[in-house]
C-alpha cells in the first residue's frame, strides 16, 4: 500500500513540474489588413520555455512583416526578461486548422545573442488561414513578456515612381499612335 502511494505521489510530483516547465497559448487575431495588427503575450516563471501561437486570417492576399520584441521589466524587485528564439510564419493549408497536418512553414527568423528582439518579412501574399509562433525562454525572476506587431508590406516611393512612370510611356505611346491615324 505504502509503495503505490509512493508510486503515485512521484509521478504526481512529475506531471506538475513537467506542466510548470513549458507554456503555450494560442491566440486569434482575427483578419490581417492594411492596419498594424499587435500582439504580446506573458510567461510565469523562470527557466520556462514557450511557444505561442497566433493565428489570423490573410484572405486580403498582402505581404507582411512580422517583429516580436522581449520587455525587460522589473517592478519592486520582481523581475521580466525573456530570450526569443524563434519567429516562424505558417499557413494553415487547405484545411484552415492549426495544426491540421497540410501545416506549411512559409518562412522563419531565429534568434541570435542576447534574443532581444526577432523580425520576420514575408513578400508574397498571404491567403487563407496563416499563423505565427513565437519561440522562447524566460529567465527574468517572475517569468517573461513580450510584444509583436504584423503589418501589411507598403511599397517603396520607388515603386510608385516607377508606376508613374509606365503610366506615362503609355500614354505617349497612344498619344502617338492617335497622332500618326490623323495624319
Amino acid at each position: 500500500m505504502i509503495k503505490n502511494s509512493m508510486k503515485l505521489t512521484f509521478v504526481a510530483a512529475m506531471l506538475a513540474g513537467m506542466s510548470v516547465g513549458a507554456n503555450a497559448a494560442t491566440t486569434d487575431l482575427g483578419t490581417l489588413n492594411t492596419v498594424p495588427t499587435t500582439f504580446g503575450g506573458t510567461v510565469s516563471g523562470t527557466g520556462v520555455a514557450f511557444s505561442d501561437i497566433f493565428t489570423f486570417d490573410g484572405s486580403q492576399s498582402i505581404a507582411s512583416s512580422f517583429s516580436v520584441v522581449d520587455v525587460p521589466l522589473t517592478v519592486g524587485g520582481v523581475n521580466f526578461d525573456g530570450i526569443l528564439t524563434g519567429l516562424s510564419l505558417f499557413s494553415a493549408g487547405a484545411n484552415g486548422v492549426v495544426g491540421g497536418g497540410d501545416d506549411t512553414l512559409l518562412g522563419s527568423s531565429a534568434g541570435t545573442g542576447a534574443g532581444d528582439s526577432l523580425t520576420l518579412n514575408y513578400d508574397q501574399p498571404l491567403s487563407g488561414a496563416s499563423f505565427i509562433t513565437v519561440t522562447g525562454i524566460s529567465n527574468g525572476s517572475a517569468g517573461a513578456i513580450y510584444a509583436g506587431a504584423m503589418a501589411a508590406a507598403i511599397p517603396e516611393p520607388e515603386t510608385y515612381a516607377m508606376l508613374l512612370a509606365g503610366l506615362g510611356l503609355m500614354g505617349a505611346v497612344v498619344r502617338r499612335r492617335s497622332n500618326r491615324k490623323t495624319s
